[in-house]
């Protein structure tokens, strides 16, 4: 009789590793219970006694919420391919190849790739069929490459949808846009800034802002004075090093800037009329329904946290 050699017994099973994902994609408990229909308790109880098996720490809570430890990363680098792995072999025994849906996605803005990786690897445990694909040469023009065909879905920040019932647009969050500077600028000492106190300065920006950003063109109206200058710069890190370098002041998201402002050379300050919020939405073809509104509930959960800045009023 042949002999089967069983590979070494796992402490964890399916359940802990859904459950780690869904923390890291909500980041919290509460947030993650809604997603798993359980109770913060629960929840609570299930963490510690995944960590209890593994007799590590999986998560750090942070003001930011709930952050993977370096064990923790390990774990959810594996833990959609081995759920994928066990959805494949259930699928086979129902005598059924396991469905594959693509989905082509492009994110209007190159900031959202900081953080979207991470988040989606709640969606790959949660639908392990869908074939999800970047499509970086819509970029530039998300809204017409979605009447084309040409993608899925688009991370919207700052183009208007039309009317139309092909596409689906649907409200996501809105993340903080602040203004970056080296911490010996002028307006370091500040504790918060106004259109006055820009007119002389060079912003630095991955993009020139467009007449649909109404969040951010209204509080920086100026009709009668002329307009504020702009140096276009594509990458995240040539902003900041040219803020840091005082050639000008970097106008970045706030959880984009936040890992620059750690060293202390350089320092975000908001605008004295309140916080400039940019909202994001997700649009998708009406074809691709089921697959993009799945998207749109791990992206929604799993929103960058805003670390938020000290609310101090602009000194005269």
């Amino acid at each position: 009789m042949n002999s089967i050699a069983l590979p070494p017994a796992g402490r964890l099973d399916s359940r802990d590793l859904r459950l780690i994902l869904a923390l890291a994609a909500a980041r919290s408990t509460a947030a993650a219970a809604a997603s798993l229909h359980l109770t913060q308790p629960a929840v609570s109880r299930a963490l510690l006694a995944a960590e209890d098996k593994l007799g590590v720490r999986l998560f750090d809570r942070t003001p930011r919420g709930l952050s993977p430890t370096s064990a923790g990363r390990v774990v959810l680098d594996g833990a959609p391919g081995l759920l994928t792995g066990l959805h494949d072999l259930e699928a086979r025994l129902r005598g059924r190849e396991l469905p594959q849906q693509r989905l082509r996605l492009v994110c209007e803005c190159y900031t959202a790739y900081h953080w979207m990786p991470s988040a989606l690897q709640g969606l790959r445990a949660s639908l392990p069929g869908i074939d999800l694909q970047m499509a970086l040469e819509c970029t530039a023009d998300p809204i017409a490459a979605l009447h084309a065909g040409d993608i899925d879905a688009a991370l919207i920040s700052e183009a208007p949808t039309p009317r139309s019932r092909r596409l689906v647009d649907k409200p996501l969050f809105a993340d903080e846009v602040v203004f970056v500077m080296a911490a010996s600028h002028r307006l370091a000492a500040r504790g918060a800034l106004t259109r006055a106190d820009l007119r002389d300065e060079v912003l630095l920006s991955s993009r020139l802002p467009t007449r649909d950003m109404g969040w951010f063109n209204k509080p920086l109206a100026a009709p009668r004075e002329a307009a504020l200058r702009w140096q276009v710069l594509p990458l995240t890190e040539a902003i900041v090093d040219f803020a840091r370098a005082g050639m000008g002041i970097g106008v970045l998201s706030e959880w984009v800037a936040e890992p620059h402002l750690r060293r202390g050379d350089v320092v975000a300050r908001r605008l004295a009329s309140g916080p400039l919020r940019r909202p994001w939405r997700l649009v998708w073809r009406k074809e691709a329904e089921d697959a993009a509104l799945a998207l749109w509930q791990v992206l929604h959960k799993a929103a960058p946290r805003i670390v938020g800045l000290p609310r101090v009023r602009a000194r005269a």
